[in-house]
């Protein structure tokens, strides 16, 4: 039986660990996952995320890669919650893109650019024009201002505080051995604690992002961060039921509800790996930004400004890179949420090949050929193909 180290605890570490306990095969025999804060720590870039699952919207910028395992992701979500006992944290009642007037040929090219139409998930288009009737039904206290809008109706967005904290509790309950605030380095298929100690495993998944920027398994890879910055805010007065997404001129501006009256607001990303504190200028944007759709968020309550750094290499596209003993996952940009079921199906598959998985605890993972998504996994020093 195998004894299997999975060094970061952010979405995908916690995910993957909570998944490998669900084996009953005999196959592992101990699950050790390491965190170098807590669980719940407030700087995690999981939970500073809006959360939002948008392949439609992202298709503007992102590879057909990107889409299509957005598109899967889509699929796999809510049956990943339900593996995991995981409840209230998923929404698919679509996204809304609006403009005021003077922005109204931002919002045309927003539509022109989308490249998923031809992937949509269902029989109707991936984006939709709605009037202000529809919009009205749609979305009632946007109509007083906006005349139209744009409806991506597959999209959908995760609660992350309550995926963090369920999981943070399904963790602690488990036999998963958690070694939290315990900043570790990997030698092979090592972890070195801080005390310089090794602990050998026989597999160690590396899942920690920035964190791994130096002891990247591929060849001459480089991970920088890319930024994003959001406001957390408590509206009472408003009643949105979905994301909002505002053209402005500078970038697309996000508004995602995250229950009891809870909503992020944010940017797509801004090219700059500075940790430093948000500017007033942005946060006077996005603040600005969501008073202009509804007057309810002047009162809104500030309860957190935050900005993360999400790790991502140059081509802007996740790898799983294997060597020997060691995994790594890294690369998320910012899809973090838009991809991560699909890593973790990916994951499954993999370590079932290694013969650490016998069968995958997620009844939407249906892959008879055992065939690997080759754009996605890199095998060094290993003697193996992605199908074999």
């Amino acid at each position: 039986m195998s004894n299997i180290a999975i060094v970061g605890a952010g979405l995908m570490g916690r995910l993957l660990a909570l998944l490998l306990s669900k084996q009953d095969e005999g196959i592992i025999e101990q699950i050790s996952l390491f965190e170098k804060n807590s669980l719940l720590s407030a700087n995690s870039t999981g939970l500073i995320a809006a959360g939002m699952v948008a392949p439609t919207a992202e298709s503007i910028t992102a590879s057909e890669h990107i889409m299509l395992m957005g598109q899967r992701s889509l699929k796999l979500w809510p049956e990943l919650l339900t593996c995991l006992a995981i409840d209230n944290a998923w929404w698919q009642l679509g996204s809304i893109a609006v403009a005021h007037p003077k922005d109204h040929s931002s919002l045309v090219h927003f539509k022109q650019r989308l490249k998923l139409q031809k992937y949509a998930l269902n029989e109707h288009a991936a984006s939709v024009e709605v009037n202000h009737a529809r919009l009205t039904d749609l979305e009632p206290e946007l109509a007083s201002r906006f005349q139209y809008g744009l409806l991506l109706p597959d999209e959908g967005h995760v609660d992350n505080c309550a995926l963090y904290q369920q999981s943070a509790q399904l963790i602690k309950d488990s036999d998963i051995n958690l070694y939290e605030h315990l900043n570790v380095e990997l030698k092979d298929n090592s972890v070195a604690l801080p005390n310089g100690d090794l602990i050998t495993f026989d597999w160690v998944i590396d899942c920690r992002g920035l964190g791994a920027s130096r002891q990247l398994l591929q060849p001459q890879a480089l991970l920088r961060g890319v930024r994003g910055e959001v406001v957390r805010v408590r509206a009472p007065q408003v009643k949105l039921l979905r994301p909002i997404r505002v053209m402005h001129p500078r970038y697309p501006i996000y508004i995602v509800p995250k229950g009891n009256d809870e909503y992020v607001i944010g940017a797509t990303e801004i090219e700059s790996d500075s940790e430093q504190a948000i500017s007033v200028r942005s946060a006077l944007e996005l603040l600005s930004a969501a008073y202009s759709i509804h007057s309810g968020f002047a009162e809104a309550e500030i309860m957190a400004i935050q900005t993360g750094l999400r790790p991502t290499f140059s081509d802007n596209e996740p790898v799983i890179s294997v060597n020997n003993q060691v995994i790594q996952v890294n690369g998320l940009y910012r899809h973090g949420y838009l991809l991560t079921p699909y890593l973790l199906e990916q994951m499954l598959l993999l370590l079932r090949s290694f013969n650490l998985v016998k069968q995958v605890p997620w009844s939407v993972v249906t892959n008879s050929n055992n065939c690997l998504d080759e754009r996605l996994i890199n095998f060094y020093n290993q003697g193996k193909t992605v199908c074999e």
